[in-house]
């Protein structure tokens, strides 16, 4: 808001200082400040109001050490997450960009689920919440509306300067696919492209390209596996890419919400994927940095460094409440957000192949889950009663039962999240 604002003042009025809101770097700056601000001031009341509507924690007892002195301790607190994303976003991001859009959807979107999960919980006393069922066609929804939109709308592109790509021009914008491709034999464009006799011709082009990690020639494109359908197989990559869209959002929602279970972790391992994503959104987002990198280059893409600047500091504002010992949880109103949040950043700056790597904190503690659940079915079908690899899963849980504090767990996990954060950034020169 702010951006659009400022731009129109220095441009009609002169107005000194106002080009200080092109830089994205200013932006994202005065976005963490507001954002941690927002939190710290915002979270006290909130938290007292949650108290007063007695709106507590449900704990059962698993027979973890101090597990019961939790009961009561204020939860839906991923409210102030929200919150302290949405209001630094809507001011300093540009409201216009297609991905700063797409991400306050899916601020909202998985923000009302969880907050309709824990409603559930603590206000018709039902311990199981939404159903599984209904959580994940609404994770599934949410992938659809990203996939689709990154897949047919005419502004995701990624710019491409070994070739001339020459679109039709309807009304003074280009419209549809391509109408010729031609070797750019040296041509460069530097703003992007130029018109001309009615057609618009241009480096950027739609595409499902994605980066691949560990690799010289990095680019895979989606569309490969459905060469077999002709030259028109690129139209048909949806297939592929909206249900893979569809599986990360949903998986990594999940994981983060089985990582909120001791005091901090998922704020804190949250807050550490999500400043490694704004990293790579800043480096896709600058043409040079893209081209030294030799990863693609995404116009318009860097406005998620402001958005993700917002995130970290509504994270750490939290983190000021929710740190050991816990004074209000983010309950699903905040871990599914989180999880669907850095998925969907993940998927738009083309780094969800690194997923497994960046948030492998979330990943474990989601296998560890599948390995115990899976191994105690399978043994107790063949010996008559079910056995368990953990003492307790998800695996933060296991190390309580093996009599290690929540602190030191969670500052451990922060450790080894910082570490895969330092290898998924490493990733950008390694090939």
């Amino acid at each position: 808001m702010l951006y659009h604002i400022f731009k129109y003042l220095e441009e009609h009025y002169n107005l000194t200082g106002a080009g200080l809101f092109q830089f994205i770097t200013f932006r994202a700056s005065m976005a963490i400040i507001l954002s941690l601000v927002i939190s710290l001031v915002i979270g006290k009341g909130i938290i007292r109001r949650l108290q007063l509507a007695q709106i507590g924690e449900i704990v059962r007892d698993l027979g973890l050490e101090g597990q019961l002195s939790k009961k009561g301790t204020p939860t839906m607190g991923g409210i102030i997450i929200i919150l302290a994303i949405l209001i630094p976003a809507l001011l300093f991001a540009r409201l216009d960009n297609v991905y700063v859009i797409l991400a306050i959807v899916s601020t909202v979107w998985m923000g009302a689920i969880g907050f309709l999960d824990d409603y559930i919980k603590v206000f018709k006393k039902d311990k199981e919440g939404l159903s599984g069922r209904f959580k994940i066609l609404a994770q599934i929804g949410l992938g659809l509306i990203v996939g689709i939109t990154l897949f047919f709308n005419q502004d995701v592109v990624v710019r491409d300067y070994s070739n001339i790509y020459v679109y039709k021009l309807e009304k003074g914008k280009p419209v549809g696919d391509p109408v010729d491709v031609q070797p750019a034999m040296g041509v460069f464009y530097e703003k992007g492209g130029i018109e001309e006799d009615g057609y618009y011709y241009t480096h950027d082009t739609r595409s499902v390209e994605t980066n691949v990690p560990f690799l010289k020639n990095n680019a895979l494109d989606y569309a490969l596996p459905l060469k077999f359908l002709g030259e028109d197989y690129q139209k048909w990559a949806w297939l592929i890419f909206i249900p893979f869209v569809i599986f990360i959002i949903t998986a990594v929602s999940n994981a983060a919400n089985l990582t909120d279970g001791i005091d901090g972790l998922a704020t804190g391992v949250s807050a550490i994927i999500i400043l490694t994503l704004g990293v790579f959104a800043y480096v896709s987002g600058n043409v040079n940095l893209a081209d030294y990198l030799n990863i693609l280059y995404i116009p318009n893409s860097g406005e998620l460094v402001i958005f993700s600047a917002a995130m970290v500091g509504a994270c750490i504002g939290f983190l000021w409440y929710n740190a050991f010992p816990a004074q209000v949880f983010m309950g699903d109103t905040g871990s599914l957000m989180l999880g669907g949040l850095i998925a969907t950043l993940a998927i738009m700056v083309r780094k969800e192949l690194l997923i497994p790597i960046l948030c492998g904190i979330f990943v474990v503690e989601n296998l560890s889950v599948v390995l115990q659940v899976g191994y105690f079915k399978f043994t107790k079908k063949k010996y008559g009663e079910g056995r368990r690899i953990f003492k307790m899963a998800p695996l933060h849980h296991h190390y309580q039962k093996s009599g290690f504090h929540e602190s030191k767990i969670v500052t451990r996990f922060w450790i080894i999240g910082i570490l895969l954060a330092v290898l998924t950034i490493i990733t950008l020169k390694i090939r």
